[in-house]
């Protein structure tokens, strides 16, 4: 009987094993990963609060979630609609490239819609001449600007052009928005913030658990 060659070995069996592991680890977190970023980019993705434009429906520190896919899924780079779902209403809370400086974010809520004809008297806003008073706002001065001096508590009539919208914060009174800056288009829009799943309070170095998966609107 002939003798095994010296040269030949034994399969290592466990450091195949352990290679098929490390394989399959890699591949789901490769997976995970897409996965990941794909939700960001089409489905969902979280923001967090730095200002109080928005007070008092959303708070410095409240961590938010933003629905990508209910105004339509657009292409990360060109930003095209490939698939429409539906377009922003009056009342949205808004995530959007801000116009100055697109590569910042900006959040307030929708006021007036393309063809709207908005305009603000003595604080009060006005679209398409009714007065518009559904929205918990906010104000901290009793003083009233005249608009050639400042557009805040005096602005238009102006009409909302294709393709655009009409965005305030909540704040009126301490909220950079429409006023100064102008309309916010559509391609502009990433997506409609709808509920607040983390609140940190800074001030008092505490969790807002109240605020903890309160529903915006």
């Amino acid at each position: 009987m002939k003798k095994k060659s010296e040269s030949q070995q034994i399969p290592d069996e466990d450091g195949a094993k352990t290679k098929s592991r490390l394989r399959e680890n890699l591949e789901a977190i490769a997976i995970a990963v897409v996965l990941a970023l794909f939700i960001r980019a089409f489905v969902v993705q979280a923001f967090k609060i730095p200002s109080g434009s928005m007070e008092p429906t959303l708070q410095v520190g409240d961590h938010i979630l933003v629905n990508k896919f209910i105004y339509g899924i657009r292409l990360p780079v060109t930003n095209t609609k490939m698939i429409p779902v539906s377009s922003p209403e009056r009342g949205d809370i808004v995530v959007f490239e801000y116009p100055v400086e697109p590569d910042k974010d900006f959040i307030k809520r929708v006021v007036a819609v393309p063809g709207d004809v908005v305009e603000i008297r003595d604080k009060k806003v006005y679209v398409n001449g009714r007065l518009v008073d559904q929205y918990t706002v906010k104000h901290t001065e009793k003083r009233v600007l005249p608009g050639a001096v400042n557009a805040r508590d005096n602005f238009g009539p102006v009409t909302v052009p294709e393709d655009a919208y009409f965005a305030l914060g909540d704040n009126r009174d301490n909220s950079y928005d429409s006023r100064f800056w102008g309309f916010v288009k559509d391609s502009a829009i990433k997506g409609e913030a709808f509920i607040i799943y983390w609140s940190w309070d800074k001030d008092n170095f505490g969790v807002r658990w109240g605020r903890i998966g309160e529903v915006l609107h």
